[in-house]
Order: structure tokens, then C-alpha cells, then sequence
């Protein structure tokens, strides 16, 4: 069992696993050089090779603990039917929502779709050896918000508007569901070993509908893959002390905390489930004295207890790549 796993299924708390989020990506001098020549980022998503020597990007400047394969969440309703497509400056963007694509799209046609992603991952498998392979899917909830919304809600959202054709949105969630455990199902096949599942956008919801829309669908998506064997991560990014609440509900076999969460209020209130992650990226764009501080009170504060380090989002393109590899040797020679 590689380090990653054996944290989150046996909670091992003498090693600390260490891998980040967006680990492939902007402050990468080779990424560049890759996204400069492929300007369609779905289709660079969809070149099994490109995604594979992306991917692998990371892990062969840094001693990491696990690769997270390069894709992008959007890939599910790209899958549905919906067209996705990445403007600079503005994120994605998303075309007309066609109701009956996405309800009538067939489980082959879906994966005959995206099926480079599950072939990048076979890639990696072959290529790495004692070191997790991630694969990952956009939660119920933040897939819709995406699908519904059309682009980013980061400055434009109203709840009211996600939830006023209540039979609209119960056919989308049911289909995501079911879409997300396959899209999943077939990356555990592929040769992922961890699952992580992103709510990126959890922190949009009241709190009176954090149920309806975060818990309830995340928890029958890791009900219906327990038996896969593989254990998921669950990142309900900005929901604050509803983790406790999500934990409860959900039970996921480890949870990703973001930057606005306090590690010892973590450490207290989520008891007995292996937590990754919190460090605000900005701390990575500081000096390394201050850098040095920030880390080691997150090992200091879960030092007996079972935690990857990670941060509370993803690397900032601006961030150096001598950063990350001063932060993960931090971890790696922490006695």
C-alpha cells in the first residue's frame, strides 16, 4: 500500500504524505511551453499523451507522494453534451443547457466522450511506481451551479435562480449523480487508487440547503463506490464549520480543508477522519522564512494525527516551482 492510501485507510499518523492541488499546471515553465502550443483546453484534456507527460510534470521535479492526473472537472458536462470552452481572463464558459442531451446521454456514449482520461491514467500507472495515482470529479452541486450558471458564479451568482424550476434541477442532480460514480467507476478502473471529489463552490450554498444540495448527493456518489475499495477525499470548499456537519452526514474517509479552516478546530471537531490540506497558497508566495512558520504549525498541530499536507486550494501561477520543492522537502525531512 503506498503512503497516501495507508494514511487515509489505516490513519497513519507518522508519515505525512505531501502532493497539492493544481501540482500540474501555470508555474510550471514546461506546462507553459505545452499550453502554448494548445490553445483548446478541452482538447488538450482529451491528448491521452499531452495529459500523461502533464501529469508526470510535477513528480519529476518534486518529491511527491502522489500525481493527480491533469483534467479539469468541467469534463463531465462536456461528456453530457454541453460545450465548454476557456477564455482567458474569464475561466470557463458553458453553452446552452440542452435538457434532453444531458438526461439522454447513454453511459457508452458518455465514455466514449472523455475516454483519453482513463487512458491518461493507465499511462501514469505504468509509469510510476509506490506513488498514488488521484483521479477526481466535480461534486453534484458544483456541477450544476457550472451547467445552470454557464460560467464561473465567483462574480456572478443568485442562488434564488439555481433553485426556482426545482423539477429542472432534481433531473440534473439525479443525472450527475449517476454520471459522476461512472465517470469515477471507470478512473478506479483505469489505475486510480484515491478518488477526490470537489465542491468548489459548497460555500455558495445557505446553510439551510447545504443538505439538499452538498451532503445528501455526495453521500449516496461514496455510498455507491464503497465497495470499489478506493478511498475519497471530499473537498466542500468554504462551508466553515458545516465540515463538522459534512462529516456526520457524508463520512467521507478524509477531508480536505481550505484555508479559512483552523487546523486545531479541524483536528478537535472532525475526530477520527483523516484531514488534508489549509494552507493558503498565498503563504507559498512569501518568504521562506515565513513559509517555514506556516508549514510547521500544520505539522506541528497534526503531528499525531493522520494528515497529507496539502493546501487549502489550488498553486497560484504566480507561485515558484523552488517553492514547492522547499515546502515538500519541508514535510518530507520533518523528524
Amino acid at each position: 500500500m503506498n503512503k497516501l492510501s495507508e494514511c487515509i485507510i489505516n490513519k497513519n499518523s507518522s508519515y505525512k504524505p505531501v502532493w497539492f492541488m493544481r501540482q500540474a499546471g501555470r508555474y510550471l515553465s514546461e506546462f507553459r511551453e505545452i499550453r502554448k502550443n494548445n490553445q483548446n483546453f478541452i482538447k488538450l484534456c482529451l491528448n491521452t499523451k499531452l495529459t500523461t507527460e502533464i501529469t508526470l510534470q510535477p513528480l519529476n521535479r518534486f518529491d511527491l507522494d502522489a500525481a493527480i492526473i491533469f483534467s479539469d472537472i468541467l469534463m463531465i458536462p462536456y461528456g453530457l453534451g454541453q460545450s465548454v470552452e476557456f477564455k482567458k481572463g474569464e475561466g470557463p464558459l458553458l453553452g446552452n443547457l440542452d435538457l434532453d442531451e444531458i438526461i439522454n446521454t447513454n453511459k457508452t456514449k458518455f465514455i466514449k466522450k472523455i475516454n483519453p482520461v482513463y487512458e491518461a491514467i493507465s499511462n501514469v500507472k505504468r509509469k510510476i511506481k509506490n506513488k498514488s495515482i488521484i483521479g477526481f470529479a466535480g461534486a453534484p452541486w458544483t456541477l450544476l451551479v457550472y451547467i445552470l450558471n454557464k460560467k464561473s458564479p465567483k462574480k456572478d451568482f443568485d442562488f434564488s435562480k439555481i433553485n426556482k424550476d426545482k423539477s429542472l434541477v432534481n433531473k440534473l442532480l439525479k443525472k450527475l449523480e449517476e454520471m459522476i460514480c461512472l465517470h469515477i467507476e471507470k478512473q478506479i478502473q483505469a489505475g486510480a487508487d484515491v478518488i477526490q471529489i470537489f465542491d468548489s463552490w459548497a460555500g455558495l450554498l445557505p446553510k439551510n440547503e447545504l443538505d439538499k444540495y452538498c451532503y445528501a448527493p455526495t453521500q449516496r456518489i461514496i455510498n455507491q463506490l464503497r465497495s470499489k475499495g478506493v478511498p475519497i477525499i471530499c473537498f466542500p470548499k468554504g462551508i466553515g464549520k458545516n465540515y463538522q456537519d459534512f462529516c456526520s452526514a457524508v463520512k467521507p474517509h478524509c477531508i480536505s480543508i481550505d484555508y479559512e479552516t483552523d487546523p486545531e478546530w479541524a483536528k478537535q471537531n472532525l475526530k477520527g477522519i483523516p484531514i488534508q490540506g489549509g494552507l493558503d497558497p498565498k503563504v507559498l508566495l512569501k518568504s521562506h522564512e515565513n513559509i517555514k512558520t506556516e508549514v510547521e504549525n500544520y505539522l506541528n498541530v497534526f503531528s499525531d494525527y493522520p494528515y497529507i499536507f496539502n493546501l487549502g486550494h489550488g498553486v497560484l501561477p504566480e507561485t515558484k516551482p523552488e517553492t514547492i520543492n522547499y515546502v515538500t522537502n519541508l514535510v518530507k525531512n520533518r523528524k
